[in-house]
């Protein structure tokens, strides 16, 4: 039966399989695959295999014959690969299993839900050319059923309660419930002809039956049977509930997007349908939409009921065969300027410009709502016309209207501005007969420096022109003139003092702590501005501060004037104190002969090495060692060196070292101080900000500026000269010193004075002597007394080829160096020492000569020889 069942479906079905296979190709589109267009398809890419796969894919699929003939409409399939996929097919054993049967098994499964978002997906291509999506925002409710994203569906919900109201109809699965005394379950389906057959009891027709009324007429009829389900006190009951609905076929017709037959749920609405069908078209109603059942037209349809009510009419359900038919639009207006949904509108007869802006949410908040402009087509011409606020309830809108709201004007019908030495600037409302002085009360007064000798008054004439105006406003306050009566948009500007004056200030550099420039006040000592500026620095000088004050000489030749001044050390009151005049600039000098501490190091084989102070400025290498307890046993003296700082070497300046020894202290009493009493706590605080401030200081100080300097005018001199090599610029390097005659005589012109930063390094006993340069086997070897360079040379194997002999030279490990002499035709090498370095330059590489330039040397040759033959000739 089932093979016979089979070769019907293959024979009668073939274009429901072609049709089966796009709707598996649409499917996937829809979920985000990639695949070529079904217009392109080549079926004789496709395999048997792949046939049957999407055969029964779109079994498990479960969609109907109709919406899938409607998808492959809309993609367009050409129909000569139709014909080859018939073929194809044709050819293939497909068995198709068959169901619907009314003795399924008694587990019930729920309805399934209709996803009208997948049954349309990919049907209306977003990008459609006869309606782009300016022209969908441009029509009020288009976007309804036109967005990309699709969210609202109207799609009934198929897992609610039974509804008693349901009307039966073929196709429906009805669940029979008997229990009580007697049980007993049905899971039928309605036939074609209306009935349900139950097991042993017969046919009874329930077409066009409500769920309630099915009800009562299964259970007379079970009643004869189940005995308990008569009477007033039954022991037997009865239930019908829905199971899979039917679907029912409807027609949309008209100008809809996609008119045809749709295969939909039974409990679909008009909303449902219209939204399958992608929604009217640019040419069709959505306020006129009309539901035929029977050759009868029972119901209109408002979409803007809907969009502007919530009115959806789900109620009103559709039935099998019911005709949508969507209209041509009776009539449209645009509708734009300031409201909030500036559209085009589909309007009735008989609706008025009120029921427009209602559609259209109402006015901005900058509408101007005493008018609007209407735009009307008359019989020959258009005519523009005004509409006033009190006739739009009552003016009729007309078809192809264009209505404009205009904004309020950009202006003040009372305002007037108050600008400058006021304490509220801005602008006032204007009352009947206003006058300044009672503008400047409103504005909360003057302020302390207002000039009133001189304000303006910036009128706009009735040409809107300006016109200024100039008043004395100490005089009008003392009342000596007349006040001043005030006109919208007058503009009242108060000038400060010091808008007309420069602003005056003070300076103050040098070894103060907070350097910079500061507001002059009048009556300011110099005290007054060392106090502003974080007080004196330690190395300030009290007695040695000068004052230097512009000039009032008309003389060219003089730029200005000093004066010198000293504070107390405590900068109390003085007496007869200098007064400040605007822009002097005041400069606090250093101590004489101030400096912080300096300090040398020494490293190395003395008995007690570190860091040393120096005492005064002409301590020596000796002194130094003296102070560390000498040299010890395994000194080697021979190899000490004096490491000294350059000028490029970037010292450390005074500011930095204070702020590094601000925070180690600061940190030393963050440790100490555990619970820190209340002096603690301001000690802690004062760090704390002083440390803040120092990190904010940004100055340059001198010595950067020179290195600076210094290393630019290098870096040009080696740039401007051809064949020097860039200059490498070292912060430290090494001093050779003879210790040995050092300490037999300290204080000799071989104890150098030392220096901030110098570090002494003694090294132990040295016992090798190391090999570089251009000899066969560099290498490190054993020191040998009484040995010569010679003995050295041969232990590494020996001068190579292109090894520069007589430039050899000895680097000794105090830094010395002593290169190779040369006497008649004899080397005198250099004496080695523990620890010296021997290095033996090359030649660099051979450079063949080339042909030209050896016939330019064979000419040259040969020319001097013939001047020499024609002279002594």
């Amino acid at each position: 039966m089932m093979n016979a069942m089979g070769f019907k479906w293959k024979a009668c079905h073939w274009g429901h399989v072609i049709f089966l296979l796009l709707s598996i190709f649409i499917s996937l589109c829809s979920y985000g695959q990639s695949i070529q267009d079904l217009s392109s398809i080549d079926v004789d890419e496709l395999s048997d295999e792949q046939l049957r796969t999407l055969v029964r894919r779109a079994e498990e699929a479960g969609l109907s014959e109709a919406e899938l003939i409607q998808m492959a409409q809309i993609r367009g399939v050409p129909q000569e690969e139709i014909d080859k996929l018939r073929e194809r097919l044709e050819g293939l054993d497909l068995i198709v299993s068959s169901s619907g049967s009314a003795d399924r098994p008694s587990k019930r499964k729920p309805r399934r839900q209709f996803d009208l978002n997948e049954i349309t997906r990919g049907m209306i291509d977003p990008g459609e050319k006869d309606l782009d999506k300016e022209e969908k925002e441009e029509y009020f409710g288009m976007s309804l059923f036109y967005s990309k994203n699709r969210r609202l569906t109207f799609e009934p919900n198929l897992n609610m309660a039974t509804p008693m109201n349901y009307v039966i109809g073929p196709g429906d699965m009805l669940y029979i419930d008997v229990y009580g005394q007697s049980e007993k379950y049905y899971e039928v389906y309605v036939t074609p002809e209306g009935n349900v057959l139950l097991d042993n009891i017969g046919p009874i027709n329930v077409s066009g039956l409500s769920v309630d009324e099915v009800s009562n007429v299964l259970k007379s009829r079970l009643s004869r049977f189940y005995t308990g389900l008569a009477g007033s006190d039954p022991n037997t009951f009865l239930q019908v509930s829905l199971g899979n609905i039917r679907t029912i076929q409807v027609h949309l017709v008209g100008e809809v997007r996609l008119p045809g037959t749709f295969t939909l749920s039974a409990f679909s609405t008009v909303f449902n349908a219209l939204y399958a069908a992608g929604g009217p078209n640019e040419n069709g109603t959505m306020r006129n939409v009309k539901l035929v059942r029977n050759n009868k037209e029972i119901a209109t349809i408002d979409i803007y009921d809907f969009l502007m009510n919530g009115r959806a009419n789900m109620e009103r359900q559709l039935q099998d065969q019911d005709i949508i038919l969507v209209e041509p639009f009776e009539g449209r207006v645009s509708l734009k300027g300031e409201i909030k949904r500036p559209r085009i509108y589909e309007v009735k007869s008989e609706e008025t410009l009120e029921d427009l802006l209602k559609y259209a949410g109402g006015f901005t908040d900058e509408a101007f709502r005493e008018r609007i402009g209407v735009t009307r087509i008359t019989d020959k011409e258009k005519a523009i016309s005004d509409v006033f606020k009190d006739q739009f309830g009552f003016f009729m809108v007309k078809g192809g209207d264009s209505y404009e709201v205009g904004k309020v004007l950009d202006r003040y019908t009372n305002r007037v501005q108050i600008k400058g030495a006021v304490f509220r600037e801005g602008n006032y409302s204007l009352s009947e007969g206003m006058t300044l002085t009672q503008l400047i009360k409103k504005a909360e007064g003057l302020r302390g420096e207002a000039y009133t000798k001189r304000i303006t008054l910036l009128r706009t004439k009735e040409d809107l022109s300006p016109e200024m105006k100039q008043y004395d406003l100490g005089a009008i306050l003392k009342g000596n003139q007349p006040d001043v009566p005030l006109r919208a948009e007058d503009i009242v500007r108060i000038p400060s003092i010091y808008d007309l004056n420069e602003d005056f200030y003070v300076k103050i550099a040098g070894e103060v702590r907070q350097p910079g420039v500061y507001p002059f006040a009048e009556d300011m000592t110099v005290e007054d501005l060392i106090m502003q500026a974080g007080g004196l620095k330690e190395a300030a000088s009290r007695t040695d501060i000068e004052i230097a004050r512009r000039s009032s000489a008309n003389t060219a030749r003089d730029y200005s004037e000093i004066i010198p001044v000293s504070v107390a050390q405590d900068l109390s009151l003085n007496p007869n104190p200098i007064r400040l005049q605007p822009f002097d600039n005041i400069a606090v000098r250093r101590k004489t002969n101030f400096a912080l501490e300096k300090t040398v190091q020494i490293e190395g084989q003395v008995k007690a090495p570190g860091v040393f102070s120096l005492r005064h400025a002409e301590e020596r290498i000796s002194d130094i060692i003296t102070r560390s307890g000498g040299i010890t046993e395994f000194a080697y003296a021979k190899g000490a060196t004096l490491i000294r700082r350059t000028e490029f070497y970037q010292t450390e300046s005074e500011k930095i070292q204070k702020q590094r020894n601000l925070r180690n202290l600061l940190e030393r009493l963050n440790l100490d101080f555990e619970d820190p009493t209340e002096s603690q706590a301001m000690l802690l605080s004062r760090l704390a900000k002083a440390l803040v401030e120092r990190e904010d200081e940004f100055m340059v100080d001198a010595e950067e500026a020179i290195i600076a300097a210094r290393e630019g005018l290098l870096g040009d001199i080696a740039e401007s000269r051809a064949g020097i090599s860039p200059v490498k610029i070292k912060e430290t390097e090494a001093i050779a010193i003879d210790l040995e005659t050092i300490l037999k005589h300290p204080g000799s012109r071989f104890d150098l004075i030392l220096e901030e930063g110098d570090i002494i390094s003694i090294p132990r006993q040295l016992q090798t002597v190391r090999l570089r340069g251009d000899v066969i086997y560099p290498t490190t070897v054993r020191y040998e007394n009484f040995r010569s360079m010679s003995y050295y040379i041969n232990r590494a194997g020996g001068f190579d080829n292109r090894a520069k002999r007589r430039r050899t030279y000895v680097v000794y490990a105090n830094g010395e160096v002593a290169r190779t002499k040369n006497f008649l035709l004899f080397n005198v090498f250099p004496k080695v020492e523990p620890g010296a370095e021997i290095i033996v330059p090359t030649k660099g590489p051979r450079v063949p000569i080339r042909p030209g330039e050896l016939v330019g040397l064979t000419t040259g040759l040969a020319t001097i020889a013939l001047l020499l033959t024609q002279i002594f000739n």
